[in-house]
């Protein structure tokens, strides 16, 4: 048996018209299909999260317990541009880094 007569009874058979899978137009809007899926279930609560944290992270004020990302508890007393001043004991001053707040577990009111 020949190459040929293999490859030409392996082919699918002819239709009329062009398959939906050879359309350009037809992949295109495939992709912009699975672009719009990872936009609103992935990328879009992202930046939603981010802009939360941004937020909270801008409303720190003295008085307001926090968590750092290592799991230290501490009281802020100073905030300034990129860290806080806080206490973690009597007598224990830290500086942290404001990206290294991960919440605000009580606020002063």
């Amino acid at each position: 048996m020949s190459v040929q007569s293999f490859l030409a009874m392996s082919a699918p058979p002819a239709e009329g018209g062009a398959s939906s899978g050879s359309n350009p137009l037809y992949m295109f809007g495939m992709m912009a299909l699975i672009f719009a899926i990872f936009w609103f279930m992935i990328i879009r609560p992202q930046q939603k999260q981010q802009k939360q944290r941004q937020a909270m992270i801008a409303a720190l004020k003295n008085g307001d317990r926090v968590v750092t990302s290592g799991g230290l508890f501490a009281t802020v007393k100073d905030v300034h541009d990129d860290r806080v001043v806080a206490f973690i004991a009597d007598g224990v001053k830290v500086e942290i880094a404001k990206q290294a707040i991960s919440g605000v577990v009580q606020r002063k009111d």
